[in-house]
C-alpha cells in the first residue's frame, strides 16, 4: 500500500485536528477513535520501537522566538528553557530564574538568575543572553502582545532588570519565553540550556542528553530519534504507522486529519476560553438582567461533557478553574429552575418572542455545535436563539463592525489573567461594546494587587453580576502517542514533558 493510499484509508477512521497553537496556538468518543488512557505499564501485544522517535523539519528555525507553530515546537520543548514555566494548573514557576523582586511605585522587576546554569555547547548562561531574548520577544509575532508592557530591559551581573510602563503583579507568568544563547539567533539551531542538545550522529539527526544540564533529575533516555517531517502530512502518517512516536493534538480543533491505531492521549490544560459573547449595544441585551438570566440556562458541564468529549473544563468565570485564582465560592449549581426563575424576573416569560441571532465560525464542527446546543438550552422562554454558522473571514469581520446578537467566541487568555482587552471598556476583544466604569476599576486594583486572589474574585463578582459575556470552558490540547511506549506523562500548555524525571520510555531490545 502506498502512503497516499494509506491515508486516505485512515482519513474514513476518525478525525483528530493536529495542534496550530500552543506547542504549537477544537465529539471524539462518538467517532470511536481508537485512543485509549494512559497505562501504568506498555501492554504486551503492542510492538515497541528501537527507538523513541520525534518529527522534526530540518528546514525550519528551531528559534523559539520565530519559530512558527507546529512541527518544531515539542523537540523546541526539550531544547531551551525561560526564565519562568507554567506549570498544569498554570501558574508560573521560576526556572532560570533563581528568585525576583518587584517595586510597584516603578512597576520595575529584577530577576536574578540560577547559577551554574549552561548552554548545550557548554557556555555559561549570562544575563545578557536573557535580555536579548526578550528583546527579540518584545518585536515577535508569538511573543509581542504579551510584552506590550516591557518600558525597558537591561541585563547586570546575573541579574534581568525588566521596567513596565504599568502595574502587573502577575507578569512572571508572561516569561515562560524560551531563552537562547545571544549572537547566535539567526541559526536554524539556536543553542538552550534545555535536558537535551540537538546532534548529529551515525543514525542521523537527534537529540542528545545535555551533560551539563543543571536539572538534578534523571532523563528518560539519552538519545531521541528525528525523523524528518516537512509537512503535517508525513507527520501524520509517520505518527500512524509508528515511524514517529509522540505528536501534539487539538481533538476538537479546526481542519481535522486523520490518525488511528494503538494511540493514547493525555489532555494538557490551557489558557484559551470559549465564551458567548453578547452585542450590549441591542436593546435585549442592555439589560444585566436578561444576560445574568442566560448565563444560568448554560448547563457548562453537560456541554463540555456532551459536545467536547471532555476536552475542556467548564467555567463560569474567564480564569481557569485550575488556577488559584479561580473564585470557586461564587459558583452557582445549574439548575433549571433557577434560570427558570431569572428569565421571569428578567421580563421574559410574558409570551413576546423576540428572535435573536447567535453568530459562530463554521469552519470549527464542534463549536457549532456547541452553538447549536447552547441556543437550544436557552430558548424555552420569550427570547429564541438561531445559530447563523459563517465562513472565518465573514465571522471575523462582523464581530469587528459589530453585526451581531450574540457569538460564539474564542481566545487565548495570557497567564496573568490580564482580562482588560476582553471586558474593559475600549478593549481590541470587547466587540459587545459593552462599557463598565467599576469593572474598569476592578481590572486597574487587579493588576496592581499584592493579593490577586481577592482581587481577582472582586472583578468575577462584578462580572458575574454585569455578564458582559458568558465563559463556557477553557479548552484542552492533548498529547498523543503511541501505545505502551511512554508512561508517566503529565504535559502543560506549552511542555508535553513537563515532569521529564517522572517519564518512562519503554523500548524493544535489540
Amino acid at each position: 500500500m502506498t502512503k497516499k493510499q494509506l491515508l486516505k484509508l485512515l482519513s474514513l477512521v476518525c478525525a483528530v485536528s493536529l495542534l496550530t497553537g500552543c506547542w504549537a496556538d477544537p465529539p471524539m468518543d462518538s467517532m470511536g477513535l481508537p485512543i485509549q488512557e494512559e497505562t501504568e505499564e506498555p501492554e504486551e501485544a503492542v510492538a515497541l520501537p528501537t527507538a523513541f522517535t520525534l518529527p522534526y523539519a530540518p528546514d525550519q528555525t528551531l528559534d523559539p522566538v520565530t519559530c512558527p507553530d507546529g512541527i518544531q515546537q515539542v523537540v523546541g520543548s526539550l531544547l531551551y528553557e525561560g526564565l519562568f514555566r507554567l506549570d498544569r494548573q498554570l501558574e508560573p514557576q521560576p526556572w532560570l530564574c533563581q528568585s525576583y523582586s518587584y517595586d510597584p511605585a516603578t512597576f520595575t522587576y529584577t530577576f536574578t538568575l540560577r547559577s551554574g546554569v549552561t548552554f548545550s555547547d557548554g557556555s555559561a548562561l549570562t544575563a545578557a543572553d536573557v535580555a536579548a531574548t526578550l528583546r527579540r520577544a518584545q518585536s515577535a509575532p508569538r511573543y509581542s502582545a504579551r510584552l506590550a508592557q516591557v518600558a525597558s530591559i537591561s541585563a547586570g551581573d546575573g541579574v534581568v532588570t525588566v521596567t513596565l510602563s504599568s502595574a502587573n503583579t502577575g507578569f512572571p507568568a508572561l516569561l515562560d519565553i524560551p531563552i537562547v544563547k545571544s549572537g547566535i539567533e539567526t541559526s536554524l539551531m539556536p543553542v538552550g540550556t534545555g535536558p537535551y542538545a540537538l546532534t548529529t550522529d551515525e543514525s542521523g539527526t537527534c537529540l542528545t542528553a545535555h551533560a551539563g544540564w543543571w536539572g538534578d533529575s534523571d532523563l528518560p533516555v539519552d538519545r531521541i530519534a528525528l525523523s524528518t517531517a516537512r509537512d503535517w502530512d508525513t507527520v501524520l502518517y509517520q505518527f500512524s504507522s509508528h515511524d514517529i512516536q509522540l505528536i501534539t493534538a487539538d481533538l476538537t480543533g479546526t481542519d481535522p486529519i486523520t490518525a488511528t491505531g494503538n494511540i493514547s492521549y493525555v489532555d494538557a490544560d490551557t489558557t484559551i476560553l470559549q465564551y458567548v459573547g453578547f452585542n450590549t449595544r441591542r436593546e435585549v441585551f442592555q439589560d444585566p438582567a436578561v444576560r445574568q438570566a442566560l448565563g444560568l440556562g448554560l448547563n457548562r458541564a453537560t456541554l463540555v461533557s456532551a459536545v467536547l468529549s471532555g476536552h475542556a473544563q467548564a467555567a463560569q468565570f474567564p480564569v481557569s478553574p485550575l488556577s488559584s485564582l479561580y473564585p470557586e465560592e461564587l459558583e452557582a449549581l445549574y439548575s433549571y429552575d433557577s434560570f427558570a426563575a431569572a428569565m421571569e424576573a428578567a421580563g421574559c416569560t410574558s409570551g413576546q418572542t423576540r428572535t435573536v441571532t447567535l453568530l459562530v465560525n463554521e469552519e470549527n464542527s464542534f463549536k457549532v455545535s456547541a452553538a447549536e446546543y447552547i441556543a437550544q438550552a436557552l430558548s424555552d422562554f420569550d427570547l429564541k436563539i438561531q445559530v447563523e454558522s459563517l465562513p472565518w473571514s465573514e465571522y471575523t469581520a462582523a464581530l469587528a463592525a459589530g453585526n451581531f446578537d450574540l457569538y460564539y467566541g474564542e481566545v487565548k487568555l495570557t497567564a496573568d489573567w490580564n482580562l482588560a482587552s476582553l471586558v474593559g471598556t475600549g478593549g481590541s476583544l470587547n466587540y459587545g461594546g459593552w462599557s463598565d466604569p467599576e469593572t474598569d476599576q476592578l481590572l486597574t486594583a487587579y493588576a496592581a494587587a499584592e493579593d490577586r486572589a481577592a482581587a481577582m474574585e472582586a472583578l468575577c463578582a462584578r462580572l458575574s453580576q454585569q455578564a458582559p459575556i458568558l465563559p463556557v470552558c477553557f479548552s484542552a490540547t492533548s498529547v498523543l502517542y503511541q501505545t505502551g511506549t511512554i508512561t508517566g506523562l503529565s504535559p502543560t500548555m506549552t511542555e508535553p514533558f513537563y515532569d521529564l524525571s517522572a517519564c518512562v520510555i519503554h523500548l524493544r531490545e535489540e
